[in-house]
C-alpha cells in the first residue's frame, strides 16, 4: 500500500482511543503504510499524563476527512519567469500538450497565467506597432525569438520607441517610415542599412543570414545602435518579433480566480459552474503553484483513506465520513451505524479496551511493540477497565496487559495504575464544558438522541460543589442541541459507584433502565462503572419499550 492513510478514533477521545491509534498506525509504518495518527478533539489529562510519561507525540487534529483540492488528479504546472517571450512561453505548452501556463516571481509565488488564446489574441493584434517599448520587451528575448546573433549593441542601448518598419524601400524614400528609436527590418542591401541609421533607427536586424559589412558594423558601433542578424527570411521575421514580448505584459494577474490545495470541493464547485474558465491555478498558503484544475477533475477525486478504532458509529466519527474510504474497524463496542461501500476488515471484539486488540494484533504478527508504544497500550487498557474492576474487563486484557507492562518497564502495575488515575481525575480548574465534554458521547435510540458524558474522579468533594451547576449547564445545553436526553455518569474509581446527573425530557428512561425514581436530576447508582456494559444496553433497551 503506498497511499497515505489516516488512523482516527472517537470524538473526545479518551485514553482508549488516543492510544490504540498511535500504536496501529506505527505498527502500520512497520507494514510499509504512510499512517498518520489523529484526534478528533483535545485529549484529557489522563491522556497527557500517559504520553509525557512514554515521551510520545501527541496526535494531529483532524477535522474532516471532505474532499479536498489535494485529493484531486490536478495537471501539473510548468512555471515560467514574467519575463520570457510570449514564443518561449507558447513552444512550452506546445511540448507539453497544455493550454495554460503559471507566471511566477523568484520566490516561485504566482503572479498570473497566460493561456493559449492570450498568445493567439496578442499575435493578432497587428495594429500594435509600438508593443515592444510599451510592453518593456528586452533585447535578449528578440536575439532568442528570431534565432538572431548579436552584432553590436547591449541592453544598455536598446531605447527603443518600439514600432517595427520593414525597409523595403528605397534609401531616399526610407525618411518617410523610419523615426527615431525604430527597429528596422532590412535585407542585405548596405544602402537601406545606412540609410536607416542616419534616420535615427535604435535597432536593425539584417534578415536571411546576411553578413554585416565593416563600414555598417563601425557605424552601429558609433552610434550606439543594436546590429543583429537572423536566418530567419524578412516576412517571418516580422511576423515573429512581436512574440519576443513577455509574458507579464498579456498575462491575467488581476481578479485572477485561484483556489487553495487544502478547499473542499464543495466549496470551489459553484465558483467554477459560474465562471467556466477552462482552467484554475491551485496554490498553496504561500501562494506557490501546485497546479491546475479544471471541471473535468471533480469527477475524478481520490477519497480519503481512513482506519476507524475504538468506535465505528457516524456520530462518534469525524466530519465527512461519508466521502471517505473506510478501509478497517478496529473496535470493542456494539456494532453502529457506520456504512460502506465495498467490503472492510472488521475486527470487533468484547475486550474491554481496543489497545488490548491493537497489541494482541502486534504478537499475532510476531512483532514486539517499542517499549513507549506497550507502555501506551498497556496505559490505555488500563484506564478503559479500571485497572480490571470494570463489568468490561476481561482475562484477556489482564494479561495483555502484565504482558506491555513486561515490555515497558512498568515494575508495578497497580502504582502506576493509581498514578495515572490521580493525574487524570482532577477537576481543579476545569470549566463545566470541558468536563462534561471530557469523554462524551452521541447516540441514537429509535426516536431518541441522546447524549452520554462519563468522568472518572476522585475528588468526591470538588464534584458535590459543582453539581448544581453541572446540572444547570447540562438544561442549558440539551435545549441548544436538542437532545432528548442528556446524562453525567461521575464515576467514583475507589468506590466502583457512579453517581449520574441528567437533563432532558425523557427522564423516563433512566427510570425504566435503572429502575430509579427520576424526581431530581441526580440519582446514585452503586457498582455502575462501565457506559459500555452497564449503561448503553439497558438505555437501548429502554427506548425500545417507549
Amino acid at each position: 500500500m503506498d497511499k497515505l492513510i489516516f488512523f482516527i478514533g472517537h470524538k473526545n477521545p479518551d485514553t482508549d482511543s488516543i492510544c490504540s491509534v498511535i500504536a496501529y498506525a506505527e505498527l502500520k509504518k512497520k507494514l510499509g503504510v504512510i499512517a498518520i495518527p489523529t484526534r478528533l478533539g483535545d485529549i484529557n489529562r489522563e491522556t497527557e499524563f500517559v504520553l509525557k510519561h512514554f515521551e510520545v507525540k501527541v496526535p494531529d487534529l483532524l477535522e474532516t476527512v471532505k474532499t479536498q483540492v489535494s485529493d484531486l488528479n490536478i495537471d501539473q504546472a510548468f512555471p515560467v519567469s514574467p519575463d520570457i517571450s510570449i514564443k518561449t512561453a507558447w513552444n512550452l505548452m506546445k511540448k507539453n500538450n497544455i493550454q495554460t501556463v503559471p507566471v511566477v516571481d523568484d520566490q516561485e509565488r504566482l503572479l498570473g497565467i497566460v493561456t493559449l488564446s492570450d498568445i493567439t489574441n496578442k499575435y493578432m493584434d497587428a495594429l500594435d506597432n509600438f508593443t515592444i517599448a510599451t510592453t518593456k520587451t528586452t533585447l535578449r528575448n528578440i536575439v532568442e525569438t528570431l534565432n538572431a546573433k548579436l552584432i553590436c549593441g547591449s541592453q544598455e542601448y536598446f531605447k527603443t520607441t518600439g514600432k517595427v518598419v520593414v525597409a523595403a524601400a528605397s534609401p531616399e524614400d526610407l525618411p518617410t517610415f523610419v523615426e527615431t528609436g525604430d527597429i528596422v527590418i532590412t535585407g542585405n542591401r548596405l544602402d537601406n542599412q545606412l540609410k536607416a541609421l542616419n534616420c535615427g533607427a535604435n535597432c536593425l536586424i539584417l534578415t536571411c543570414g546576411g553578413n554585416p559589412a565593416q563600414e555598417l558594423i563601425d557605424e552601429a558601433s558609433n552610434k550606439n545602435i543594436v546590429l543583429m542578424t537572423t536566418p530567419i527570411d524578412t516576412f517571418t521575421t516580422a511576423r515573429l518579433i512581436n512574440q519576443s514580448i513577455p509574458v507579464d505584459a498579456i498575462m491575467s494577474g488581476e481578479n485572477l480566480i485561484k483556489f487553495n490545495i487544502d478547499d473542499f470541493i464543495d466549496d470551489i464547485r459553484d465558483k467554477m459552474l459560474k465562471t467556466r474558465y477552462r482552467n484554475y491555478p491551485v496554490t498553496d498558503d504561500n501562494n506557490h503553484i501546485k497546479g491546475f484544475i479544471s471541471r473535468y477533475h471533480l469527477i475524478s477525486q481520490r477519497k480519503k483513506s481512513v482506519i476507524l478504532l475504538d468506535h465505528n458509529e457516524k456520530s462518534q466519527t469525524v466530519n465527512g465520513i461519508e466521502e471517505a474510504e473506510i478501509l478497517e474497524i478496529i473496535d470493542h463496542h456494539r456494532l453502529g451505524d457506520i456504512q460502506t461501500a465495498s467490503p472492510i476488515f472488521v475486527r470487533n471484539e468484547p475486550l474491554g479496551s481496543t489497545s488490548t486488540i491493537v497489541a494482541n494484533i502486534y504478537f499475532e504478527m510476531g512483532i514486539r511493540p517499542t517499549k513507549r508504544i506497550a507502555g501506551i497500550l498497556c496505559s490505555a487498557i488500563l484506564s478503559d477497565t479500571i485497572k480490571f474492576k470494570s463489568p468490561t474487563s476481561t482475562y484477556t486484557d489482564k494479561i495483555t496487559a502484565e504482558k506491555l507492562a513486561e515490555i515497558a518497564g512498568i515494575s508495578d502495575i497497580d502504582e502506576y495504575a493509581n498514578l495515572m488515575f490521580k493525574e487524570g481525575s482532577s477537576l481543579q480548574g476545569k470549566t463545566l464544558r470541558e468536563i462534561f465534554y471530557q469523554d462524551y458521547k452521541d447516540y441514537s435510540f429509535g426516536k431518541y438522541k441522546i447524549g452520554i458524558s462519563q468522568v472518572f474522579t476522585q475528588d468526591r468533594e470538588k464534584v458535590a460543589e459543582l453539581k448544581e451547576s453541572l446540572i444547570s449547564f447540562m438544561k442549558q445545553l440539551c435545549s441548544e442541541k436538542g437532545s432528548h436526553l442528556l446524562m453525567l455518569f461521575v464515576t467514583d474509581i475507589p468506590n466502583q459507584a457512579s453517581e449520574l446527573l441528567y437533563a432532558g425530557e425523557a427522564k423516563e428512561l433512566i427510570s425504566l433502565a435503572f429502575n430509579v425514581d427520576v424526581k431530581e436530576n441526580s440519582v446514585n447508582l452503586p457498582g455502575v462503572v462501565s457506559r459500555k456494559k452497564q449503561v448503553i444496553p439497558f438505555i437501548s433497551s429502554a427506548a425500545g419499550k417507549l
